[in-house]
């Protein structure tokens, strides 16, 4: 199964894949997906399984393989990369596996493999379970928002995030429902040293401390990366400054332009 998505901009332009949080679907790209296609790039975006349009998996299934098989069904061998949250830990991954097929990699707030969460990602956990575990798919949705925006999102920015959240509940439920095997494989062993992409990792000041870590630490980790944080933002600057981020994206991307 190909990932369901959208491509935009010049076919001959620089190929760019956004990758989007697990609290969100690809429509958490729609401030930067005209600007990027217009300063020249082949923009894709995609949902990930049970998020956004694309459906379950029917057998055991890695999302940084899906984001290959997808590349290689638009003719894609190489592409810059921008992640957010759990997509740029599929990026780093992706990165880290195959580093032939990265250009770039742009890790907004982003997970890392490997990472054992913190006291308050922990909490944060706990807290959405209860609300899943009583049904109440409307309050887990509230509880990400409010968690994962910074003071800079404003109301409307919170009903998307709260509305793409829910509907992959929907989705998750959905898929245990059905009762397929669609679980996701078990996350591989990576060797962030094997990364040869140059990296921009970004974190956000009023972001849950693992994240802010997991930012500052990546330089250390990796033999190209760049970090910055955000004194504005929380764990979601794509959608809590649009214009700045797209800003600061396209900035490191014309850098580092093969």
């Amino acid at each position: 199964m190909i990932l369901s998505h959208d491509v935009t901009g010049p076919a001959d332009g620089a190929p760019l894949v956004l990758l989007h949080s697990s609290v969100c679907d690809r429509r958490m790209w729609d401030p930067q997906w005209g600007p990027l296609a217009e300063a020249g790039y082949r923009v894709v975006r995609a949902d990930f399984r049970t998020c956004g349009q694309s459906p379950a998996a029917t057998a055991p299934y890695s999302d940084a393989d899906d984001v290959l098989a997808l590349l290689d069904s638009l003719g894609i061998a190489r592409a810059a990369l921008v992640g957010a949250s759990y997509g740029g830990r599929v990026a780093l991954g992706l990165a880290a596996a195959h580093p032939e097929r990265v250009s770039a990699l742009a890790l907004l707030c982003a997970g890392r493999p490997g990472h054992e969460p913190g006291p308050e990602v922990r909490a944060f956990g706990a807290a959405e379970d209860a609300f899943l575990e009583a049904g109440d798919l409307d309050g887990a949705a509230e509880l990400n928002a409010r968690t994962w925006l910074g003071p800079e999102a404003d109301p409307e920015t919170h009903r998307l995030v709260a509305a793409m959240q829910r509907g992959n509940f929907e989705g998750w439920r959905a898929a245990e429902e059905s009762g397929n095997d669609g679980h996701e494989r078990p996350e591989p062993a990576i060797d962030l040293g094997a990364v040869t992409a140059p990296v921009l990792a970004v974190g956000g000041a009023h972001d849950l401390p693992d994240f802010r870590e997991i930012a500052a630490g990546l330089p250390a980790l990796l033999p190209a990366a760049r970090h910055v944080e955000l004194p504005w933002a929380g764990h979601l600057p794509s959608l809590e400054r649009p214009a700045e981020t797209t800003a600061l994206l396209l900035d490191f991307l014309r850098e580092r332009q093969d």
